[in-house]
């Protein structure tokens, strides 16, 4: 990759936006990019891991192995968005891995020695970082919070509609969410099966409450939608 065009990604980043040219040379930033191609592990299991990564393009599967052998999804990484050791503590991954999902990823990488400097260096850096940590587990609560409390129609429903948002596709009552994942990986990500999902997608299409296509689900009114949840 050109070093403009590592410049032009690593500001395309929100903590890096205000970064200038010197500071770039300065802090090195252009031996962090990693480019990966479909298939292909970030990270497995490792027992030693001491890095995060900013995900520019692409989609990065995030999960773990079952005692049983079977493949969990934790949480797909999409465009934007930080994963690994985002505590900046190492060692805590827990046999978690990451992978290349549904084609190419282009990641910008720091060590967590690193990053800690970068942050020192940059203090309005760490707070737009801290921002986006706080975020992010912010969602992960209210996933948890989705997966203990609620039924498997409004953990799907709240799933597509968390997707849109994340990708600013709900405009006024109407949201649309393009088709990356498959019925099976919704169905691990909402604790359910491939065949439960396929028929409640269906019953929604039934019911005029969400147009799928080869590209998207598209949810033309989202209110209608949520009212054909149980009240928990």
């Amino acid at each position: 990759m050109h070093c403009d065009s590592k410049m032009l990604l690593i500001r395309s980043f929100n903590i890096f936006a205000h970064i200038t040219d010197d500071e770039y040379e300065e802090l090195g930033l252009e031996h962090n990019f990693i480019e990966a191609k479909k298939g292909d592990y970030i990270y497995f299991q490792s027992d030693y891991h001491n890095k995060l990564y900013f995900t520019k393009e692409g989609f990065i599967k995030i999960g773990y192995i079952d005692d049983g052998g079977n493949e969990v999804i934790k949480e797909i990484i999409q465009k934007g968005e930080v994963f690994g050791q985002i505590t900046l503590e190492k060692n805590n991954l827990n046999g978690e891995f990451a992978k290349a999902y549904k084609g190419n990823v282009s990641l910008c990488a720091f060590t967590i020695e690193d990053f800690i400097k970068l942050l020192h260096q940059k203090p309005t850096m760490a707070i737009a970082f801290s921002m986006q940590v706080g975020n992010k587990l912010r969602k992960v609560e209210n996933r948890l919070i989705n997966l203990l409390n609620k039924d498997v129609k409004t953990r799907l429903i709240n799933l597509m509609l968390q997707l849109a948002e994340n990708n600013g596709t709900v405009i006024y009552n109407t949201a649309s969410v393009a088709r990356f994942l498959t019925h099976d990986d919704i169905a691990r990500l909402i604790g359910s099966s491939r065949q439960t999902v396929t028929t409640f997608l269906n019953q929604f299409e039934s019911m005029q409450l969400l147009k799928i296509t080869k590209q998207k689900f598209f949810i033309p009114d989202v209110k209608k939608l949520l009212k054909t949840s149980p009240v928990s």
